[in-house]
């Protein structure tokens, strides 16, 4: 058994970057500012089944988004910090609040900002197209890339790990 699906068993928090890793980075402005991020509807399935198993999820990102906060209405995403500096103290700040060790907590990122997270977390794991200094930190680095099915991967092997995708999976008739 590999180290990352021993610590994916202890996960009862996954929280996720947003652009890079839910979207695939690219922002799109008009003229009144960001107009749109896209977002994959497999990666939106995998967060419900991974709430839906029992592991909390949520965002932190850097950036401030209506359409983000949009999505994780949407998705019923417990936990969301937009527009943060220190992602760590926010991090960290949710963690004691849940009663978590961050042992219990994962992290999913692409880009130096969130290093301390990575670094901190449980399971810290990098997107495919993710800077090598975080690919560096992370103990899984999925072979997708970000806003492209990366954490519908990640949301599965947590499943696999725990032993619940079998039956998130059957709920919808399919295999897992």
């Amino acid at each position: 058994m590999s180290d990352a699906t021993i610590r994916a068993r202890a996960v009862r928090l996954a929280l996720f970057d947003v652009d890079g890793v839910l979207t695939d980075g690219r922002l799109f402005y008009g003229p009144a500012g960001e107009a749109m991020k896209v977002f994959n509807i497999l990666d939106g399935h995998g967060l419900r089944m991974l709430a839906r198993s029992g592991v909390a999820t949520g965002l932190l990102s850097g950036r401030r988004s209506e359409a983000a906060a949009a999505r994780a209405a949407e998705l019923g995403m417990a936990h969301v910090i937009l527009g943060v500096d220190d992602k760590l103290a926010h991090f960290e700040r949710l963690r004691a609040e849940l009663g978590l060790e961050a042992s219990q907590c994962s992290f999913m990122g692409d880009d130096l900002p969130d290093a301390p997270v990575l670094a901190r977390c449980g399971l810290a794991v990098a997107v495919a197209g993710a800077v090598p200094e975080v690919k560096a930190l992370a103990h899984l680095v999925t072979r997708a890339g970000g806003g492209n099915g990366a954490v519908r991967e990640f949301c599965e092997f947590v499943m696999r790990a725990q032993g619940t995708l079998a039956d998130a999976a059957g709920r919808h008739g399919a295999r897992s």
